[in-house]
Formats: structure tokens, sequence, C-alpha cells
């Protein structure tokens, strides 16, 4: 069935009363099944498992993942296989709607646990309780829904804007279920064949795994004198030391800096494959260039300079030199003032996503727009919000204030840059699909921070609300744009994005101490847990470094790093200004090369190798149609879905085996 949609000279002449009543007439699927418990619950259980996959990859390379597509392929395909054998009926198109709407939620409300909760944690050596944190995700992003629905009536019923990301949803939907079906199943299937054969790798590289399957129940410790168990090693260049040490071999280094020691490694990480696939290759080549400019040009030179050195502990332990003490030590700084003075710099370049919001905003209504809500009985009533907002702010501000100790004075005065920063954003999301979070918390974090630079976490967690509620908004309103176009119900996308935002909090708190908050062997847990080779958290250390660089100033940076900033910074602006005068031709993205400083080198050459097979690949295979397009260039997402799923539930699998083993 072909989609509905109104032309642009409709768009630009109708009243919003006669859109509502061409939908209604039109497009309106009625009494179709949507928001029903087996609907609630897929989507609770996709939203919860699809969740812990975001949280893995967040925490590796603090990217945020979309997993809507995902679950609405995964939904579409359980359902059928179910409704084939007899056991129960299909999912209807607004069912899968639905769940896609709950695992949306659920994978965007953990964003603070690997950015500003991590950056508090890491600044005040703090561990936030796991209840506290489950409380005030819950209560700031409910805040974003009720934001949101006051503006989904102007952006989605009246401005008809495209939210790109929501209508390949949509697409997508339709596609599945007015379509042949067999595209559908094809997907799922190369979705389902790709995460066995990586979860299957996943074990081998797996130390957990191998012990589970070796020691307890093949007993190979008994009868074949196994000491440690065997696994495959993900780093491939562990084979090549050792035996390096055994033969002599010539150890690679840059200044007499060994490569090991800058973090230079050859990694076969699958779910960084996978996501440098969905990146593509604009990005992850951003990403290894700032990797190389850091990793193998500046750290050697700062180190032989003596600005980045080995530090010894109160206790006279000795931290050496390390991939994670050259970014704490020095690039942090540049990498992080080039993220910020990019994403800055290409916000205030489209002055059209500011003016443009405003501007709809503060249209007039006329006699046609004041007439009966034809939509009213559908639609989430506007009372709710003007109670909830309210109640929801009060609620935000105190749980920010007894939870994390902000004063209340910086707790309220974020809320009102909360809804000049949630409008921006949603326009943008609807306009390009980028939401510009980074760039607008730091304008919370530096206006709080001008008015209180002795406490650093008195930004950070402002900024975090301000970021969650405005991004929260923003996606919600994306999530109802494939359901204004398939005729579902807006109150039911409403209630199901609440409950996503409890499937994701309840499912990834847990899982987030179980991999980051460990206790050491004296049962003491510590916030040093949180970063590590596996789990960098770029994002945490970015919003980290913004907080100490205000409390600190720029007097406290070696000299090196503050010159190295200014020349980020001016990059960062020439870089986009050119990306904008070419209409995004240029290929770099400032972005993206300030997250490749962040970065595990290692974990950013693997995200290159996947960005790269795919547009290889996609070049190869350009003709629509044949096998090979529908593989790499239709099944992209599906395969990198695969990678990343597999080795990211089989990795948090490990850490749970090892709990259960120790």
């Amino acid at each position: 069935m072909a989609l509905h949609q109104l032309n642009e000279e409709q768009i630009q002449t109708w009243t919003r009363a006669q859109k509502d009543e061409w939908w209604l007439t039109t497009v309106f699927r009625g009494d179709m099944a949507q928001l029903t418990l087996r609907s609630a619950l897929t989507g609770f259980l996709l939203g919860g498992i699809l969740a812990a996959t975001s949280l893995y990859i967040a925490a590796k390379t603090g990217i945020s993942i979309g997993v809507g597509l995902t679950s609405v392929i995964l939904a579409f395909a359980l359902f059928r296989i179910l409704a084939g054998s007899g056991l129960i009926k299909d999912f209807t198109i607004l069912e899968n709607n639905c769940s896609q709407s709950i695992a949306t939620a659920a994978g965007y409300v953990i964003t603070p646990l690997t950015s500003s909760l991590a950056a508090y944690m890491l600044l005040t050596d703090r561990i936030i309780p796991g209840w506290q944190m489950v409380v005030w995700m819950v209560v700031i992003s409910i805040l974003g829904v009720l934001i949101a629905f006051p503006m989904k009536r102007r952006f989605i019923n009246d401005e008809q804007l495209p939210f790109p990301e929501g209508r390949a949803a949509g697409v997508v939907l339709d596609s599945l279920y007015h379509g042949s079906g067999n595209e559908g199943m094809f997907k799922a299937r190369l979705l389902a064949k790709v995460a066995v054969v990586t979860g299957a790798y996943q074990m081998l590289v797996s130390d957990g795994w191998m012990k589970l399957i070796q020691f307890k129940i093949l007993r190979m410790d008994q009868w074949a004198g196994m000491t440690e168990p065997w696994h495959f090693q993900e780093r491939l260049d562990h084979y090549y030391y050792q035996f390096a040490a055994q033969y002599e071999w010539w150890i690679p280094k840059i200044l007499g800096v060994e490569f090991k020691t800058l973090g230079l490694r050859l990694t076969m990480d699958a779910a960084m494959f996978g996501v440098g696939g969905l990146m593509g290759i604009r990005v992850a080549t951003s990403c290894l260039l700032g990797a190389f400019i850091n990793f193998v040009v500046l750290a050697p030179i700062m180190i032989d300079a003596g600005d980045i050195v080995a530090r010894t502990l109160p206790d006279g332990k000795v931290v050496p030199i390390s991939r994670a003490e050259i970014v704490n030590q020095w690039s942090m700084w540049w990498g992080v003032a080039m993220m910020v003075a990019g994403s800055l710099t290409s916000l205030l370049a489209k002055p059209e996503i500011l003016t443009s919001a405003f501007k709809s905003l503060g249209r007039k209504k006329t006699a046609e727009t004041e007439k009966k809500d034809v939509l009213a009985h559908i639609e989430v009533p506007l009372w709710v919000s003007y109670i909830g907002v309210p109640v929801f702010s009060v609620l935000g501000a105190s749980v920010t204030h007894y939870f994390f100790g902000v004063p209340w004075l910086l707790a309220f005065i974020s809320l009102p840059l909360i809804f000049v920063l949630t409008v921006i954003c949603t326009n943008s999301m609807a306009l390009t699909s980028w939401t510009p979070t980074g760039a607008l918390s730091k304008i919370t974090q530096f206006s709080i921070g001008s008015l209180d630079r002795a406490n650093p976490a008195s930004n950070l967690l402002p900024a975090g609300m301000t970021a969650e509620i405005a991004a929260n908004a923003a996606n919600l309103l994306s999530d109802i744009k494939p359901g204004y176009m398939l005729g579902g119900k807006p109150r039911h996308q409403a209630i199901g994005h609440v409950i996503g935002i409890f499937a994701g909090s309840l499912a990834c708190v847990p899982l987030y101490f179980l991999l980051f908050l460990r206790p050491d062997a004296n049962g003491v847990v510590s916030a040093s847990t949180l970063l590590s080779d596996q789990f960098p958290m770029p994002a945490a250390i970015q919003w980290k470094g913004v907080a100490e660089l205000i409390a600190n100033g720029v007097s406290s940076l070696p000299m090196s790093a503050i010159i190295t900033m200014v020349f980020a910074i001016i990059a960062a602006i020439v870089i986009e200004t050119v990306k904008i005068k070419t209409k995004g031709r240029f290929p770099l993205s400032s972005v993206s090369i300030g997250l490749g400083v962040v970065l595990p080198p290692e974990s950013t050459f693997a995200m290159w190798l996947g960005a790269m097979v795919f547009w290889w690949m996609g070049r190869k295979y350009k003709e629509a149609g044949t096998k090979g397009n529908d593989i790499w260039v239709d099944g992209c997402e599906p395969i990198c879905a695969g990678l990343i799923s597999g080795a990211a539930l089989v990795g948090i699998g490990n850490a749970i085996v090892g709990v259960l083993l120790s």
C-alpha cells in the first residue's frame, strides 16, 4: 500500500485543521491493534536487550547507535515465523511500530550512563547508587516526553517536517508488511546468521566462556593438566610480541616509544567492524585521521618532551605511560576542543535550524486552527503537558539536588535552557536526523560553570539533564513520525515511549555495575574501574574534560596542550566552514577527528576497516536487484546489527560468566 502524504502546496496552504481532517479520513487506521500486551512485552524485551548492546557500544566508542530498525526486523521475523506455525496471529504493522517506539526509547535512555553520569563519578570518585541512576534517568526522560507532545502538533501535524530517520522506519515497515514479505525475512535471516557467527567468534576470544567450557563442562583442567583456559587473542599482534620476546625480533617503536605503549595494536573487534559499517567511510576516515595525528605523530613528541610522563601515586605505585595516560594527561584537551568547536560551528552555521524553530512556534493561530480538534480522542491531551512539565521540572531539579549535591539555584537555572535547547534540538532532528546534544549541553555546562567554578560536578549534571531531555523530546518526535505516516494513535506511541524508558533503565543500570563497576579483591567499588582499554568511555572523557577546564582554567594545562587546543579550534572551524561551503562534499568531520583522539586507535582502525569493506562492496555491487546489492547495500544495516548484537551480547555474557566463576 502506497504511503499517503501531502504535496508541498498543500503543506504550505492548508491549515492544521484541514491537515488533521485529511489524516483522520485518509491515513488513520482506526481500531487496528497497536499498543497491545504482546507489543508492549515484545518492545520491552527487545528494548532491554538492544539497549544493552547500545550501552556496550557507547562505552567503547562514545557513539549512540539507533536500535529502531533492528527491532522492526526482529519483531517482524519473530511474529511472522510464529504466525506461520499457526501458534498466534501475525503482528499488525502498528503493533510493530509500537514495539519499535518502545525499543528505540530504551536504546536512547542509557546515554547519560556513558557521558554525564560517568563523568560525574570520575570527577568525584563517588559511586552513584543504582536506584538513584534509574530514578534520575526516568524523571528527566519523561520530562522530555511531556515537552515533546505540544511540539508534535506543530512539527508533524502542521509543518509536516521530514524527520528522515523516522520516515525511513515508516518506509521499511510499509515495505515489510505490504511488500512480498521475502525482503523482511531475508534481512532477518541475514542478521541472525551474522549474529550467530559473530557470537561464536566472540566466545573464542572470551576468557570467561572458555573457562566455563574447558574447565566446568569438559573438565580439561583434570584430564589435560590445563591450569589456565585457552582463548584466541583478539589482539592479533599479541602473537607477534610473543614470538618477538622468544626469538628477539624487532619491536616497532616511534621516537623510542613502543607501539604497544602508544595503544597502536591490531585488533579483530567484530563490534567495531559493525559500527564502522554503520558510520560510513567519511566519518570513519576522519576518526582514523584523528588517531593517526594524536598517537603516531603528537604523542611520541610529547613523551619525548616530557609533557606526558609516568606518574607516581601517593602510595608509591608507578603508573606507566599508556594510551589512557596519553589521553588523560595531554591529548584529551585538543580532542575535546576540536569536538566542541566543530559541533558549535556546524550548529551556528545553520541559522535556519534556530530561526525556523522559533518562527514556527511563534505563528499566530487563525480562526480555522481554533476549530474543534478532530484528533482530540487519539492525541495526548495538552493538559497532560501543562501539568506534567512543571511537576517533573521540579522533580528533576529535586533529584539533581538531593542525589548529586547540585545547589538548588543552579538546578533551577538550567530549566529555562531546557525549553530553548529542546526546540533547537527537535528542529534539527526534524530537518537532518542529527541531534546536536553534545554542542547544546556545553552551553549549559559553560553557563552553569560561570556561576560556580569551585565545583566541577555542578555543571555536569544540569548539562546532562538538559541534554537528555532535549534528546528524548527529539527522538520521541522522530519515533512518532512513522506512526503518523502509518496511521497510528499518537497516544499509544507516547505510552510506548515511557515503557521504553523503564525498559532501558531497568535493564542497563544493573548491567552497568556488572560491566564497569565491579568490586576489587577487597570488595571495594571504585570509579577507577570505569575506564579501561576495552571500554574507554570517550563521551565521559569529553564531559569530564570540559568540566575540569571550566573549574581550573586554561592556565592549569601544559603550554603544549594550550597551543594544540588553539590549533584544533581553528582547524575545526575551518573544516566545518569548508564542509558547509561545499554543501557536504568535503570528506572530513572535525567532530569525528576529535573522537579519534580519545578512542583507542585499535578500535578506530577496526571501525575504519568495517567502513572500508562496506564502501568497497557498495561500489562493486551498485546494480539494484543483484544478490551482491541485496547483501552488501540493502543488507548493510542487518549485517552491522548482527555484528554488533552478536559481539555485544556474548561479551556481556562473558562478564556475567566471569562473575559467577570468580
